[in-house]
């Protein structure tokens, strides 16, 4: 993690991801709702999801000069404490070079070898962000700039983090969700899947707006194993958190 001070912003970047879950209003879609009310103060949170949209916005706009995208932004904390979070990868075009150039042998540093995990296929290209340490300290600094002449967020001191999303990037949105399908992921639900709220499996893409996970991917826990059955549909509007699980 690398940090700056700059006055009364903060900025930071790093390659290790940062998460924090909310609980989200029932049997509505991760991608279409935030929080109602802080977790920690519980003050109304709707002023803030405005300010979230317009702060996402600059976001991608400034992402999109560096040929980044923005994978998710999130506010948290109180106070001095406060963190706005922003998770970056390489946009559509830097992933499908990155992807070229390692079907092709490449490795990421230059060197001939391909790392491990990439050469024996443990490791998708697609769970790449390609996020490099300059990525990172360019899109910090230009996006707090906006962000200052702006007035984008309220308040006092906060600190402005951006990194990748890692390799257990969390997914919220459909077009995630169908893009990892075949990716190992864990899922938690809002009301339980044959008495059970926790899985993990191997994603396919289901019918409609739904899901499956094929349960003989991984070893399950006690409640998964007494359900008896090898796959498991649950509804994108039933999804809580949903995260990949890392093959390496």
């Amino acid at each position: 993690m690398c940090r700056e001070s700059t006055g009364w912003r903060r900025d930071e970047w790093a390659h290790s991801p940062l998460f924090l879950w909310g609980k989200l209003k029932d049997h509505q879609r991760p991608w279409e709702r935030l929080p109602e009310r802080d977790a920690r103060t519980g003050t109304a949170m709707g002023w803030m999801a405005a300010k979230l949209e317009g702060i996402r916005a600059a976001a991608e706009r400034v992402a999109a000069s560096h040929g980044l995208d923005v994978v998710d932004v999130e506010f948290t904390g109180r106070d001095k404490e406060r963190i706005l979070r922003v998770t970056l990868e390489k946009n559509a075009e830097g992933r499908a070079k990155l992807k070229a150039a390692i079907e092709a042998g490449a490795s990421l540093d230059g060197s001939e070898a391909l790392p491990e995990r990439l050469a024996s296929g443990k490791l998708s290209v697609e769970q790449l962000s390609g996020i490099t340490h300059e990525d990172c300290s360019n899109f910090s600094r230009d996006f707090g700039v906006l962000l200052d002449v702006e007035e984008l967020v309220p308040g006092a001191e906060y600190t402005l983090e951006a990194s990748s999303p890692g390799l257990d990037r969390r997914l919220t949105r459909p077009e995630e969700f169908a893009r990892f399908a075949g990716s190992l992921v864990k899922v938690q639900t809002f009301e339980p899947v044959r008495n059970n709220r926790h899985w993990q499996g191997r994603m396919t893409a289901g019918p409609g707006e739904a899901i499956t996970l094929d349960l003989s991917a991984v070893r399950q826990n006690s409640k998964s194993r007494k359900a008896g059955v090898n796959t498991v549909e649950i509804a994108f509007a039933n999804i809580e958190k949903a995260q990949l699980i890392p093959e390496i």
